[in-house]
């Protein structure tokens, strides 16, 4: 341990690593410090049942805006799968069980389903039309997010006008409204405008377009993709990457203190021997801006609100579905429980008025589906899978007066809606840890907070921003600045940060290196 280094960085998250491979590799002296024992921040792989050989992604669970560029530079040993299944959603309708399958590439089957359940080719046809000019948009933007800051202007121009009017100047629920029909497909698309966002689909902020958006443009085709040995693994290739650059890391590190007046700056921590302080030219904070206010000694504002519930599950088996429909495929992609279109708006009510949903809309996938090696060989002999359920509209104001009793009852009602839709009941399907325990594990947005550091268990740590400059100020820099010079954000509370990308990363290292060619 040197008394300084060139950079110093706050947080090992994905980001902060991402940022360490990069200056270290560019012959800066790097230091990583963090909290936890280990590094990853909300990107792990867990053991998160006793005496169970399965190792869970317990917080994020997919990857999609991790651009391939950031791969290739960092040269990381990382396996991205695609799933044959974009989406299932099974629907009840007319007395008769069935089920929307968008395959990943689409082909006769989608057509066929969606012909099945609204009764012609015209939703087919306007989905079709309708992602085809998101897909145009996306590979717009893509490149751009590892470029300094674009004038939205200079952007609209190389897109279809009318989708940018649609996606970019108006609700998302009038795009929605207007362009489909079936209150099912309508919800199968809104929802990715509200995963970990609390918003109405028509509200005028247009919170839910910008999560819509970054959920569809990663490597300019949006595709979600599975991480070979759960998100541990691009954790630990992260890591070996900075290490490899010459990065030094500290973990059981409990920053205390940043100061920085633009020129030098110092970072304070506490760990096993005690207080220590190094001074830096450069802080990156890979941590919210509300923990980045704090360790700088000053007041900030509201703390952000997260909006969901994340269910981890183990099972002996699939359950079979009322449908008929093959559980290998049908949960081999996202899964969309309760997510109709006019579901997620009420939904959003019920919990805006403080009451938990009582439907509550949420999405599923099993993950050992395209990975069997996050389970041990005599786990996938016997046919034991994973089950990832992401709840939305559960906002922590939810459960800030009892966590436990509305941890219990959400998941309660989450895995009733799931159960709803199976042929048999789900508890015989739910392995047994090593003390005879039902394997299911619970995180709110208050454990999250609790259990990672997100405020506010924002898993953005704050309301998503356009990844474009709507200020000519803005115009050419990194969206990762602050008010003093030296201190950057490198984590998913910067300008185009947000999931498991990088992208906030590779931007506060570049912001730097600009400065040091």
């Amino acid at each position: 341990m040197k008394d300084f280094y060139d950079i110093v960085i706050v947080g090992g998250g994905h980001n902060g690593l991402v940022a360490a491979g990069y200056l270290a590799g560019a012959g800066l002296s790097t230091l990583v410090v963090e909290q936890q024992p280990h590094t990853g921040g909300a990107a792990v792989s867990e053991q998160v049942f006793p005496g169970v050989d399965a190792r869970l992604s317990r917080y994020s669970y997919l990857v999609s805006l991790l651009p391939d560029k950031i791969v290739a530079d960092l040269g990381l040993s990382l396996e991205l799968r695609s799933r044959s299944v974009a989406s299932y959603t099974p629907v009840r309708r007319g007395g008769r069980d069935l089920g929307l399958m968008v395959e990943r590439p689409e082909g006769a089957l989608t057509r066929s389903s969606f012909a099945a359940l609204t009764g012609s080719d015209a939703e087919y046809d306007a989905w079709q039309q309708f992602y085809s000019s998101v897909s145009d948009l996306a590979a717009a933007i893509a490149p751009t997010l590892l470029e300094p800051l674009q004038p939205a202007a200079a952007l609209r121009q190389r897109v279809d006008p009318t989708l940018w009017s649609e996606l970019v100047d108006r609700p998302l629920g009038e795009t929605i409204e207007r362009r489909f029909t079936d209150d099912t497909v309508r919800g199968v698309v809104a929802t990715d405008g509200v995963i970990g966002t609390f918003a109405r689909l028509r509200d005028e902020s247009l919170l839910q377009n910008r999560c819509f958006l970054y959920h569809l443009i990663g490597n300019g085709t949006g595709e979600w993709r599975v991480p070979v040995g759960g998100m541990g693994a691009v954790t630990d290739a992260l890591l070996d990457a900075a290490r490899r650059a010459g990065a030094s890391v500290v973990t059981d590190a409990a920053v205390t203190g940043i100061e920085a007046d633009g020129k030098r700056a110092a970072v304070t921590w506490l760990g096993g021997d005690g207080e220590r302080s190094v001074d830096c030219s450069y802080v990156l904070a890979n941590v919210a801006p509300a923990v980045l206010d704090r360790l700088r000694g000053r007041s900030g504002g509201p703390v952000p609100e997260g909006s969901q519930l994340k269910i981890n599950l183990l099972l002996s088996r699939l359950p079979q579905l009322k449908s008929g429909d093959d559980p290998r495929r049908a949960f081999a992609g996202t899964f969309h429980i309760d997510e109709d279109y006019s579901q997620l708006e009420t939904a959003y009510s019920e919990a805006a008025a403080g009451r938990l949903p009582a439907v509550p809309p949420s999405e599923v996938y099993c993950h050992s589906l395209t990975d069997p090696s996050i389970l041990s060989p005599s786990l996938v002999a016997s046919g034991h899978h994973t089950l990832t359920v992401f709840g939305v509209h559960f906002p922590t104001r939810l459960f800030a007066s009892d966590n436990e009793s509305a941890r219990a009852e959400a998941t309660r009602r989450v895995l009733a809606g799931l159960e709803s839709y199976l042929a048999e009941p789900l508890d015989p399907c739910i392995a047994r840890d090593a003390d005879g325990t039902p394997c299911i594990e619970a995180k709110t947005p208050v454990d999250i907070e609790e259990s990672v550091g997100m405020p506010g268990g924002h898993i953005f740590h704050g309301d998503l921003q356009w990844p474009w400059s709507d200020d000519d100020t803005e115009t050419g820099r990194w969206g990762v600045e602050t008010d003093v010079a030296n201190l950057l954000i490198c984590g998913s509370g910067a300008r185009r940060g947000g999931a498991v990308s990088g992208i906030a990363g590779h931007n506060a290292a570049h912001a730097v290196l600009s400065q040091h060619p």
